[in-house]
């Protein structure tokens, strides 16, 4: 099996790549990734050797770029290239309309020229906006309440367009919220963790009673292999745990792993359209094709604050903004 991962030295996407490398020691793996401000090639030290593993610099919304990535032969796309955090969406969407959507149509329309026999499109439950009570199927509505949320949106109806005009084998997944190892440091829990790592308080959006549903990013890659392996061109597939959490309780639980106090907490002004809760319905990759997640919220929170603890080298450059520097030296010269 040969795949190309998009966005593969962004967090979802580089350990997914380390993971089927793992399990899979004789598939091979192209990523292409444009090496954003959150796309990080020390997430795939591990990998970076291995001769099975093959990185592109170049951007999804280049034909010429996505054309280099799979002339030599791909036997699917997994997308997980995008622009996600929503803060930076509200102060400029272009560059997510660029990715998220742009992007995808030109993925697409290299999944008709070159005849790729899979495409999986990695997607979010933030498109269906927010709910008061019980949880998202794969038929709701969708409601996105933010620019990044529309622009993930769009992509996705782009993906069944696709499938029902041109019968083009594409599945789409829409996640609840991830969280683990090589998190750019923006992100709820990583920005919690890091902060506190350095002695500086957590900021908590208004009152911290939004609510989010929560995988460990090790149960979300065993999500996307049997979706890979087993899922039906054409379908949806939720992908959550009914591991819901409060921010102010996620904030506490992290407070906790580190001994420190809620005087570490910051109350901040909430966001502009910031939806309240979000839940996804995942009985159907559950009992169709078996999966299961394996990883408990408190046992992923305490792996995740450990990893950082460990790694505080990877995170503080990234903070201290010296990992700009460090690429345009080591990669993007090569």
């Amino acid at each position: 099996m040969k795949l190309l991962v998009t966005g593969g030295a962004g967090f979802m996407g580089s350990n997914f790549i380390k993971y089927i490398l793992n399990k899979y020691p004789d598939w091979q793996i192209v990523n292409l990734d444009k090496l954003t401000y959150a796309g990080n090639l020390e997430n795939l030290t591990e990998v970076a050797d291995n001769p099975n593993y093959f990185f592109i610099h170049g951007d999804i919304a280049l034909a010429n770029d996505v054309a280099r990535a799979v002339g030599d032969g791909v036997d699917a796309i997994i997308n997980y290239a995008a622009e996600t955090h929503v803060d930076r969406s509200i102060m400029d969407p272009s560059a997510f309309i660029h990715t998220d959507i742009f992007g995808t149509y030109t993925l697409l329309e290299a999944m008709r020229k070159f005849k790729i026999g899979r495409y999986l499109q990695i997607s979010t439950d933030e498109v269906f906006g927010s709910v008061d009570a019980d949880s998202f199927s794969e038929t709701s509505p969708f409601c996105p309440n933010s620019p990044y949320s529309a622009s993930k949106a769009g992509a996705d109806h782009l993906c069944r367009a696709y499938h029902v005009t041109y019968n083009l084998p594409v599945i789409v997944t829409h996640s609840c919220n991830f969280y683990g190892p090589n998190q750019y440091p923006e992100k709820l829990i990583s920005l919690f963790i890091t902060n506190l790592l350095e002695n500086k308080k957590a900021p908590v959006y208004g009152n911290g009673e939004q609510i989010r549903e929560w995988i460990f990013t090790e149960d979300h890659c065993r999500a996307i292999e049997m979706i890979l392996l087993k899922g039906q061109a054409g379908e949806v597939y939720n992908i959550g745990t009914g591991y819901e959490s409060r921010n102010i309780d996620t904030a506490n639980l992290i407070l906790k792993i580190l001994g420190q106090g809620t005087d570490m907490l910051e109350f901040v002004a909430d966001r502009p359209g910031h939806d309240w809760r979000y839940a996804v319905n995942s009985s159907k990759l559950r009992n169709e094709l078996g999966w299961e997640p394996k990883v408990g919220f408190k046992e992923g929170l305490k792996r995740t604050v450990e990893w950082y603890q460990n790694n505080e080298s990877w995170w503080k450059k990234i903070k201290g903004g010296a990992y700009l520097e460090y690429y345009k030296n080591q990669y993007l010269k090569r």
